[in-house]
């Protein structure tokens, strides 16, 4: 079961990286400001949920020791 929460915070890592990607392209092409904001809140939610399957991974491998 750690494994897939350390898979799962991957994943959403990955995500936090192509959303951050995304909004600097958006911002340096000179793009929507609506845009930009979107997809700072898309980062910090993202990075949001990347803590909380680090957190679970954690949890659940010392509760297995």
């Amino acid at each position: 079961m750690s494994t897939v929460f350390n898979i799962l915070a991957i994943l959403v890592m990955v995500a936090v990286v192509i959303v951050l990607i995304r909004g600097l392209v958006n911002m340096m092409r000179g793009g929507s400001a609506n845009t930009s904001n979107k997809l700072m809140q898309a980062r910090v939610m993202l990075q949001a949920i990347a803590i909380v399957f680090i957190v679970l991974a954690l949890w659940y491998a010392k509760a297995r020791s």
